[in-house]
C-alpha cells in the first residue's frame, strides 16, 4: 500500500444550522499512534465519529487505504477494520462484560476468530475476566473503559480510535489504559486518540493534529506540537 492508511482532507460536518466540523484534514500511517488534541468543543468527538460512518460528512473526504468512505454506514466502516471505543462508553448495561464482547465481534465473518479475542481481550484487562459475568451497568468508570476497549478490539481492528480514554479516571487507572495502549502499538496496532490530556496523548503519540473550533490548526510529530505556542493557545481558547 502507498500513501497513509487513512487519510481526512478539509472534513466538514453539520446538524442542521450547527457546525460541528469546518475543516479538518490529518493523515494516519500504519502501525503509527496519532492524536487527535484539543479542549472541550474542539470537535475531536464529532470527528471521531464521521470516520466511525456515525455521521455524516457534509464536505470533504475520508479515504482508507486510498478508497473513499465518507458516508458509509458504520457497519460497513467496522468491516473495513476501524473500530470506535468512544467517549461515555456506550456500553449495553443490562448485559454481562462477556454479553458485551461477544457484541463487538457481531463484524467477525470467521466465528472460530471470536474465542481467541476474547482470551486477547482479558490477556490485555485481566479484570474483565473476573467480571465476566458481572453486568457492565454495575461496573467502575475504569472498568467500563477497559470494556469499551475491549469491545471494540473484539472487531480485530487494523485501526483502533478513542475517543477521550482518560476522561474522569482516577490517574493509576489512566495510567494503566496508557499503557495496555503502549502494549497494542507496540504490537502493531494503529491507533487514533482523541484526548483533551495533551500531556498523555503525546506520551504515546508519534504525531499529532491540534484542533480548534471545528478546524485543524496545527499537525507534526508529536515533539514539534508539545513545542509549539500554538497547542497552548488552543488549549487557552485564543484566537490564532
Amino acid at each position: 500500500m502507498s500513501g497513509p492508511l487513512l487519510r481526512v482532507s478539509h472534513l466538514a460536518v453539520h446538524y442542521g444550522d450547527l457546525v460541528g466540523v469546518a475543516d479538518v484534514s490529518f493523515e494516519v500511517s500504519e502501525g503509527a499512534a496519532v492524536a487527535l488534541l484539543g479542549s472541550n468543543g474542539a470537535g475531536k468527538t464529532t470527528t471521531l465519529n464521521a470516520l466511525a460512518g456515525l455521521v455524516r460528512p457534509a464536505a470533504g473526504s475520508i479515504e482508507w487505504r486510498g478508497e473513499r468512505i465518507d458516508g458509509a454506514p458504520p457497519h460497513a466502516v467496522v468491516g473495513r477494520g476501524i473500530a470506535l471505543s468512544p467517549e461515555g462508553w456506550r456500553l449495553f448495561v443490562m448485559q454481562s462484560v462477556e454479553q458485551n464482547l461477544r457484541l463487538g465481534a457481531t463484524p467477525l465473518a470467521d466465528r472460530s476468530r471470536l474465542a481467541p479475542l476474547l482470551d486477547r481481550v482479558f490477556t490485555l484487562f485481566p479484570r474483565l475476566a473476573e467480571r465476566r459475568r458481572q453486568l457492565a451497568g454495575t461496573l467502575s468508570g475504569g472498568e467500563r473503559q477497559m470494556l469499551a476497549v475491549g469491545r471494540a478490539l473484539m472487531s480485530d481492528p487494523k485501526l483502533l480510535m478513542l475517543d477521550e480514554p482518560s476522561l474522569g479516571l482516577a490517574p493509576a487507572v489512566v495510567d494503566a489504559m496508557y499503557e495496555t495502549l503502549a502494549k497494542l502499538r507496540a504490537e502493531g496496532l494503529t491507533l487514533l486518540v482523541a484526548e483533551q490530556s495533551m500531556e498523555l496523548a503525546l506520551e504515546i503519540a508519534d504525531t499529532a493534529s491540534v484542533m480548534q473550533t471545528g478546524r485543524t490548526v496545527l499537525s507534526g510529530t508529536a515533539r514539534e506540537i508539545a513545542d509549539s505556542p500554538v497547542l497552548h493557545r488552543a488549549y487557552l481558547g485564543a484566537a490564532l
